[in-house]
């Protein structure tokens, strides 16, 4: 049962990612949620034992950070048109 859950939280956590993903363009608060999501995939992958995907999101997360950081809190999109 507990296999079950953690794919699940997986599949979630993984979706959630993409989507914000795919909405970074449209406004900053995108880029901080797709932080999130790196943050819940990594915590996916160890919790699944593929620690190299967890540690590979968790640097993701902190570039998304970054990128959030350097977006001025004015400019809705990342990167313009």
């Amino acid at each position: 049962m507990r296999s079950v859950a953690v794919t699940v939280f997986g599949i979630c956590a993984v979706g959630f990612m993409m989507a914000m993903y795919a909405l970074e363009r449209r406004h900053r608060g995108f880029v901080a949620a797709f932080a999130l999501g790196c943050l819940l995939s990594s915590a996916y992958g160890f919790l699944s034992g593929a620690w190299p995907f967890g540690v590979v999101e968790i640097v993701w997360s902190g570039i998304a950070l970054r990128r959030f950081r350097r977006t001025a809190p004015g400019n809705g999109g990342v990167g313009g048109p």
